[in-house]
């Protein structure tokens, strides 16, 4: 369906720059995106068992809210725990649909295929969320098909989840497959994983580490790893699995970002100043590892920590991650969004526009991912208000897909409709390739910028202005060269 997009909209989402008066400048980039978390319905959908119909409602408000704040990618989770919110040979049916693991949603319907087509229609990426190997968290009875019932000895419990031992070999094959098969059969633009390999330590009643039981899994280790401690096969595992993620990536659909969000803070003593968690001896991740790699299209380290922190500052671990990278990979901060009117640990709205600007900073295009939905959609501080209207109050494409940018589409067909000389007609290529329109206006010698969903079919603009440069915007974030139509002045 094609809408109509009124002017007040358009002028919402510009911002004027002074520029020559033949050409504007460069089209603004930035990555904003939020994550939408299925787990135990945090984000979507709002409770189990609700309709089919109220579940597609309510991914529309989100989408919608999304595209009002001027955001530009959607993350939402897929993989929960070893469970689907779509259709699957490979796993069961995620509980937070139905209330029932394993139980298909009635009617029956594709749930991220709906996503996705929806977050295209308003210009969002959708990047699938995968939760690597966290298998359960204890709530709800498990389906016959889960992992844990059809191969037990791959599943271990550990506190009160049940994990999958990232030493086994099949599970390995099992979330590589899973994401295969979401590449292979969905139109996603990203596939996104997060920290969750090992479990985060648990503390036993002594005090002491309840060590993960993989005992088996330690004695079946190949012949070349067997002089190898135990933390580094268990980190040698770790890397494999994203090693072997971001190669089915680039091997099945290199048009797709991967992206991973690891625990925000690097060793221990290498920023000066910062403490706290050590993730690579604690959850056997090494995240510099993958930067110096080159195993992601950008990485999303979580900063969910204040400006003012000596102990975890903010920019000062963002300042890190970036260095770490050294200008390879772009470094988009998790920012702890949901702090914003929270019962505890209190983040002021303030906070998180302080963060969007230090991540604005440094020489690279500037990112942000904010956990999660929810805050956005509950307003709290009036936070989405500030953020729209602050931070946000320009709209920005998504950064160009630096592996794979592909070719520019052709410039779109853009006229001056013959009812109105106020309306511009808008077409270009169809297809899943298109993403939308990147919009100049020039109006009284400044130009004003804003991004036009494909839903959008005809475009309303003020009667000031003087000359239109339209590109059409490729999934990749190209753009085609401009169409430029001169209005005229005595209309």
């Amino acid at each position: 369906m094609r809408f109509l997009l009124i002017a007040e909209l358009i002028i919402a989402g510009c911002c004027g720059v002074a520029c020559g008066q033949d050409a504007p400048p460069d089209s603004p980039r930035e990555f904003r995106a939020v994550w939408v978390a299925t787990l135990d319905n945090i984000d979507w959908p709002s409770r189990s068992g609700l309709s089919t119909s109220q579940q597609q409602q309510e991914t529309l408000r989100i989408l919608d809210r999304a595209e009002e704040l001027h955001l530009n990618a959607v993350i939402l989770q897929v993989r929960s725990a070893a469970d689907a919110i779509y259709p699957s040979q490979l796993e069961p049916w995620s509980r937070c649909l139905t209330g029932v693991q394993g139980k298909a949603p009635e009617p029956v319907w594709d749930p991220l295929q709906f996503w996705i087509e929806q977050a295209h229609l308003r210009g969002l990426e959708l990047h699938a969320w995968m939760n690597p190997c966290r298998a359960h968290t204890n709530r709800g009875e498990l389906a016959d098909s889960h992992i844990a019932r059809r191969q037990p000895e791959l599943v271990q419990r550990y506190g009160n989840l049940l994990w999958m031992d990232p030493g086994r070999r099949e599970t390995l094959e099992q979330t590589l497959n899973v994401a295969s098969d979401i590449l292979r059969r969905y139109d996603v633009d990203g596939l996104h994983v997060d920290d969750y390999f090992y479990p985060y330590p648990v503390e036993q009643q002594d005090g002491q580490i309840q060590p993960f039981p993989d005992d088996d899994s330690w004695q079946l280790r190949s012949p070349s790893e067997r002089d190898s401690s135990r933390a580094d096969w268990r980190r040698a595992n770790v890397n494999r699995l994203v090693q072997g993620l971001w190669k089915r990536v680039v091997a099945e659909r290199p048009e797709v970002r991967f992206g991973i969000s690891p625990f925000g803070i690097g060793r221990p003593g290498r920023v000066p100043g910062i403490t706290g968690f050590d993730q690579y001896a604690g959850i056997y991740a090494d995240p510099e590892l993958w930067l110096q790699q080159g195993w992601c299209d950008y990485m999303a380290p979580q900063l969910y920590w204040s400006i003012d922190l000596p102990a975890q500052s903010f920019p000062i671990l963002l300042k890190f991650w970036q260095e770490q990278s050294a200008g390879r990979i772009p470094i988009w901060p998790g920012l702890l969004t949901s702090r914003v009117g929270a019962r505890t640990k209190q983040f002021p709205a303030e906070e998180i526009l302080r963060q969007v600007a230090e991540t604005r900073k440094g020489s690279m295009v500037s990112g942000q991912l904010h956990f999660s939905m929810n805050t956005l959609m509950k307003n709290p501080e009036h936070l989405a208000d500030r953020l729209k209207s602050e931070v946000y109050a320009q709209s920005a494409l998504a950064p160009v897909h630096q592996r794979v940018p592909g070719s520019p589409l052709a410039a779109p067909q853009v006229r001056l409709s013959s009812d109105s000389p106020q309306r511009l007609q808008l077409q270009s290529e169809a297809g899943p390739e298109f993403r939308g329109w990147a919009v100049w206006l020039q109006i009284d010698g400044k130009w004003q910028f804003t991004v036009v969903s494909p839903r959008v079919a005809e475009l309303q603009i003020p009667a000031t202005v003087q000359r239109c440069h339209v590109t059409a915007v490729s999934r990749t974030g190209l753009e085609s060269r401009p169409t430029i139509v001169r209005i005229p002045q005595d209309r």
